[in-house]
């Protein structure tokens, strides 16, 4: 009989530092909301909310709106993209999430949450300006799959030379606004927003600053979110 317990778990097997999270996590969240899990292991998840967000390490929508276990909905991808409706026998994660969001669990909000320093549009913007870039191949999954900003590209106007921080910032709202006409291309999407079932809506995040703005599509624009708290939240920031 081993009186110390367990040996930790070799690196090769769990990360360290994914193993201290985990027991963090069983000592804090799940030890004060036990209930809850099972309650959601019992009956089912039934988010109301779908996000697409990016994969990006800096972006958890879990942790910018505060949701608990059970609340949201998420699928991440590199860009936040959403892609437009285009069955095939290929491959469609995204879209696949999207049905059975839509469709198995009746989320009644999507979310297309974008971000400042995407890694995503940099390299769109990279590929286009620089000459030296090797060619996009069939095998250049990411490549391929950040041609969907080329329509967002389109309206975000000429890319200045060098590219600015400014024109990233623009390309990556333009690219929210291009990924809720791709949602509106799914059928089942157009239909049920047509009722007034399902409501579609975009935002960005500032990941220096924390400040979150949500696209208010009759006036074209993004809007401060919560802009008092988010002031009194800066203000009160050590750096």
């Amino acid at each position: 009989m081993n009186e110390a317990g367990p040996s930790p778990l070799p690196e090769t097997v769990l990360p360290k530092h994914l193993a201290d999270g985990y027991q963090m996590f069983l000592s804090g969240r799940f030890r004060q909301e036990q209930r809850r899990f099972r309650d959601l292991g019992e009956q089912g998840q039934r988010p109301k909310t779908m996000i697409i967000g990016c994969s990006d390490s800096r972006v958890a929508p879990e942790a910018i709106f505060d949701a608990g276990p059970g609340e949201l909905f998420v699928i991440r991808n590199v860009g936040n993209l959403a892609p437009p409706y285009d069955p095939d026998e290929r491959y469609h994660g995204t879209s696949a999430a999207l049905e059975y969001a839509v469709m198995a669990l009746k989320v009644r909000h999507v979310l297309v949450l974008g971000h400042a320093q995407c890694g995503g549009v940099q390299a769109f913007v990279a590929n286009v300006t620089n000459p030296d870039a090797p060619p996009l191949s069939p095998g250049d999954f990411i490549g391929n799959w950040i041609k969907l900003l080329a329509p967002a590209a389109a309206r975000a106007g000429a890319i200045p030379n060098p590219p600015s921080a400014a024109y990233m910032e623009r390309l990556a709202r333009e690219s929210i606004k291009q990924g809720l006409r791709n949602l509106r291309s799914f059928p089942m999407v157009e239909q049920l927003e047509r009722r007034g079932y399902l409501h579609l809506h975009g935002a960005y995040f500032g990941v220096m600053d924390g400040r979150l703005l949500a696209l208010d599509e009759q006036r074209d624009a993004f809007v401060s979110v919560a802009e008092k708290a988010h002031l009194a939240a800066i203000s009160e920031a050590r750096f």
